[in-house]
């Protein structure tokens, strides 16, 4: 796989890297609030259990902070005075999610970590740039050792004890910067901790707000496709969609693609 002149690789995790539960988490939160304490709005809003779909997820909540998350939820399904429900709903989901987290209902996604230990191995550091607090948490968790073994993989880098967190050159996710995606910040600080230009970086990211920042950073997008939402990315202008990082034969096709 060749470098494609990159001198960075900038990963979300939710979603690119982690098969996490925070669609979950997200969902029933607010069942379990609509069906509680607000139950008494129910018919005030365009609320319904299967009105929250993975395509509403990805599209209004998906990579973005948890708070600016919650209100875009609020405001999707047009809930009175979303602003001052929106600390309520963000509480409600992490006390969700971290519950899910610490009873391991999460998986890595394989390829993704075929992927990583490959960027790795060409040389290009790499960061983690979840908008997520909830990231480390399941960076920790994640064994590369481990995987590499039951891969047949063998990389110098790799030693006992290599989780996911230890991996990266830089971590970014859940650090409170002034702006979220898709505003580029969390990226740019995280080419600047890796010490490359903006523009000799790539970005793999799932989420339209995620592919905005990128782009909006002048760094070059990588969109993988998890839950059938490649137009969606594709209109968000991302340089190559793929639905499996495996299908990325060589950073060269996004470089190309990029410029």
């Amino acid at each position: 796989m060749a470098t494609g002149g990159f001198d960075g690789a900038i990963f979300d995790v939710d979603g690119v890297l982690v098969d996490s539960p925070h669609e979950r988490a997200w969902k029933d939160a607010l069942r379990e609030l609509m069906e509680g304490d607000w139950a008494d709005i129910r018919e005030h809003t365009t609320w319904s259990e299967d009105a929250f779909t993975p395509q509403v997820y990805q599209r209004v909540i998906s990579g973005k902070p948890r708070t600016a998350g919650a209100l875009a939820a609020l405001e999707h399904f047009q809930f009175p005075d979303p602003q001052a429900r929106t600390q309520t709903y963000a509480a409600r989901k992490q006390a969700f999610i971290v519950r899910l987290i610490e009873a391991r209902q999460f998986t890595a996604y394989p390829d993704a970590l075929r992927f990583v230990m490959a960027v790795r191995d060409l040389g290009i550091p790499a960061a983690a740039a979840s908008s997520s607090k909830n990231a480390d948490r399941f960076l920790k968790h994640i064994h590369l050792d481990t995987f590499a073994q039951q891969e047949g993989l063998t990389y110098d880098f790799v030693h006992p004890g290599l989780t996911l967190l230890d991996f990266f050159d830089a971590d970014l996710s859940g650090r409170d910067l002034a702006r979220g995606k898709p505003d580029p910040e969390i990226f740019l600080t995280a080419a600047a901790e890796l010490k490359a230009a903006p523009e000799r970086c790539f970005v793999v990211e799932d989420a339209v707000s995620g592919i905005r920042a990128a782009k909006a950073g002048k760094m070059a997008a990588l969109g993988v496709a998890r839950a059938d939402d490649q137009q969606l990315l594709t209109a968000a202008h991302a340089d190559l969609e793929v639905t499996t990082l495996d299908e990325v034969v060589g950073l060269a096709d996004i470089f190309v693609t990029a410029t």
